[in-house]
């Protein structure tokens, strides 16, 4: 199978494990990328069941709006029963990197939101150290050089990202050559960074369940018990 059957595999994994659960007044939270937004056209199959959605980006909300799907504002919900994103890396405690796609803030606030995050990736994006993919860190334009210079004091290669304005108004750098063997502390040292609004690492928010496109089938991973109170 390719990557692209992979992704279209554990999009209508995902879609399987939640529509048992979808009521009228159901709220769910919906990521940004490919592996989304093929989740978001098998989602349209089931529009009538549910109330509607949250979207992490201007382009995912835009995709659902042209299936009929209600978008609304986070602030206007109350609840968010399941997030259903993709990750650019995930490893064996479920934490993962993402902001390929430069959603990751928002894509952070609808996964601290949810009840459930349920994360799709093929097989490549599984590693035993996160790290590989660049990590994005969204920044305040003013602070980007600040911010690089701390980053590099950590041990990272920061690159801009040229030609990319975040929805929220902000730049990306793309932090290179950064194996992160503790991604919970990387984290919040990062964060403490002035001027960083958020980075791509979901450690204090991992994901609940990983729906993994193997060549042999999905495997449903959940989060290991010695890792749920890390």
């Amino acid at each position: 199978m390719d990557q692209d059957s992979l992704k279209l595999s554990v999009a209508q994994a995902a879609l399987d494990v939640i529509q048992p659960q979808l009521e009228s007044n159901t709220i769910i939270g919906i990521g940004t990328g490919s592996t989304a937004n093929m989740f978001i056209d098998l989602l349209a199959n089931a529009a009538h069941l549910f109330d509607g959605a949250v979207a992490s980006s201007e382009a995912s909300a835009e995709r659902l709006r042209g299936h009929n799907i209600p978008v609304y504002d986070l602030n206007a919900v109350d609840r968010v029963a399941v997030y259903v994103d993709g990750a650019d890396e995930c490893n064996e405690a479920l934490e993962l990197i993402k902001g390929g796609g430069a959603a990751l803030t928002r894509e952070k606030i609808v996964a601290a939101v949810a009840t459930e995050f349920i994360c799709i990736a093929d097989e490549s994006k599984w590693v035993s150290v996160l790290g590989s993919f660049p990590l994005p860190v969204e920044v305040v334009p003013m602070a980007r050089s600040h911010v690089a210079r701390e980053i590099v004091k950590l041990g990272g290669d920061p690159v801009l990202r040229e030609g990319v304005v975040t929805d929220n108004g902000n730049a990306i750098l793309d932090v290179y050559n950064f194996p992160i063997a503790q991604p919970l502390a990387t984290e919040a040292k990062i964060n403490g960074i002035v001027g960083v609004v958020c980075n791509g690492l979901f450690a204090l928010r991992p994901a609940d369940r990983l729906l993994l496109g193997t060549t042999e089938g999905v495997r449903d991973i959940k989060r290991p018990e010695f890792f749920l109170d890390s």
